[in-house]
């Protein structure tokens, strides 16, 4: 079997295609411009190229995109002031601080002083319990791709057994609840889960997020399964050079899948993409906006509002 591969870059940029057009109608009809800030400390070279890409493509779909670069050492004190800034902000309209932080800020003091209507990486306590609920949420923007792709090629999930590897609170377990709340049957595993290829092989859809490159082996996958890959993995190969790999042998996996997602431009494009769904969200929601949605454009995935039209109150 030769899976077909779930191209998330193309995905990415229809998705962002659609979000510039809900922007366009924001602006037109309640003189709206989403605004995100993104704040990041230091001056790590992936955050950095990360941050850059987000503020870029906030940019192309009509954002008020802003940028905070903060050094390393910044007190804790002064990032929270940023923050409490930003929430005062009417024309703030999501609020990003790039993970992970310098040891000596208290990372879960920082995200819970997002106001969470504006909590647009779905990380607040008061988000995490609202999707756990089953009620509308800002929710993690990694979780809210990997459904995404999944809908793609499997439109009904109903009944569909699902493995996802890896619980942490960006990723495994904000998934699970997505999926489950879709209609499938969800196992959380991890790294010292037992009989962990027994499990994969009985599943309907496996998705890696354990961060350890080549874990998934071909031969732990059910033939004509489903396979997302969220994993970013920097190795040497042979000759030295350094390359990007997800949690999955690629090669492997695509001899016994029907469809897999590569790495990278796979979950990665889409991540960035549902950020901006985030923050037109969060737009809509913090104005008081109702949502009719187009026939011709149903939901894929929550929250986001991609595809819809808005209309003010009253």
């Amino acid at each position: 079997m030769n899976a077909i591969r779930i191209d998330g870059k193309a995905m990415a940029e229809a998705l962002r295609g659609r979000i510039a057009s809900d922007v366009r109608l924001l602006q037109n009809k309640c003189r709206v411009t989403p605004g995100l800030a993104v704040v990041l400390l230091g001056k790590d070279p992936a955050s950095s190229v990360y941050v850059k890409t987000k503020a870029r493509q906030a940019r192309a779909v009509g954002f008020n995109s802003r940028q905070y670069l903060m050094p390393s050492n910044v007190g804790e004190a002064e990032l929270l002031e940023l923050i409490e800034e930003l929430n005062a902000d009417d024309s703030i309209d999501g609020i990003l601080v790039q993970l992970p932080l310098p040891a000596h800020i208290d990372r879960w003091r920082v995200l819970e002083a997002i106001d969470p209507a504006k909590d647009v990486d779905g990380f607040h306590p008061y988000n995490v319990g609202r999707l756990a609920a089953g009620r509308p949420a800002l929710a993690p923007c990694t979780p809210l791709a990997v459904v995404h792709l999944i809908k793609t090629v499997a439109r009904d999930l109903n009944g569909l057994d699902v493995v996802v590897i890896g619980r942490s609170n960006i990723v495994g377990k904000p998934l699970a609840v997505l999926l489950g709340d879709a209609g499938c049957t969800v196992t959380g595993a991890q790294l010292q889960t037992r009989n962990l290829p027994d499990l994969c092989r009985k599943a309907d859809i496996v998705v890696a997020a354990a961060g350890c490159a080549g874990l998934v082996r071909g031969d732990w996958l059910k033939p004509g399964g489903i396979v997302v890959d969220v994993g970013i993995n920097r190795v040497i190969d042979s000759t030295g050079t350094a390359k990007l790999v997800g949690d999955v042998a690629f090669a492997e996996a695509s001899d016994r899948a029907s469809y897999i997602t590569p790495v990278p431009g796979g979950v990665g494009p889409m991540t960035v993409a549902y950020l901006l769904a985030n923050t037109v969200y969060a737009a809509v929601l913090r104005r008081g906006l109702s949502l009719v949605t187009t026939p011709e454009t149903p939901d894929i995935s929550r929250p986001s509002l991609v595809g819809k039209n808005l209309q003010s109150k009253g």
